[in-house]
């Protein structure tokens, strides 16, 4: 097995959940992709490796993924759940002319508030989206 399926495995183990081969080849190509896949693109590529696996068994890992807080889920757009692995924390921005969905570091965020508590309320979790022309976009159209 190699090394990275291996780091998978483990990883997998120590958050509960049960490393089948669907889930490792689903968090490999995660691992892999530099893009915020939906569940729907993720099937696309994975079938082509293994072609037997269905999209329930792909929206269900999701699911369990999820659950476990091993993804999150972004809905950006509104229409379509995009799926993302990164551990670190960090805010997104999606290009309403190409679609993409950039990670955006904590240090390059405007919208995040240190705090703890707003009007006596515990605070958790922070999530900002920015939306807009991302720079690629920009460079293509001048």
């Amino acid at each position: 097995m190699s090394t990275k399926v291996e780091n998978i495995k483990n990883y997998l183990e120590s958050k509960n959940v049960k490393p089948t081969y669907h889930r490792i080849m689903i968090m490999k190509y995660l691992e892999d992709s530099k893009e915020h896949p939906t569940a729907e693109k993720i099937y696309e590529d994975v079938v082509k490796t293994i072609p037997t696996i269905s999209k329930t068994t792909v929206y269900n890992t999701l699911k369990v993924f999820v659950e476990e807080g091993i993804v999150e889920e972004l809905n950006i757009a509104g229409t379509t759940t995009h799926y993302d692995l990164s551990k670190q924390d960090h805010d997104h921005f999606l290009c309403l002319e190409c679609g993409r969905i950039y990670d955006i570091s904590p240090e390059e965020s405007l919208g995040r508030n240190c705090v703890d508590t707003i009007e006596g309320n515990k605070v958790d979790e922070v999530k900002c989206y920015y939306k807009g022309i991302c720079k690629e976009c920009l460079e293509k159209d001048n």
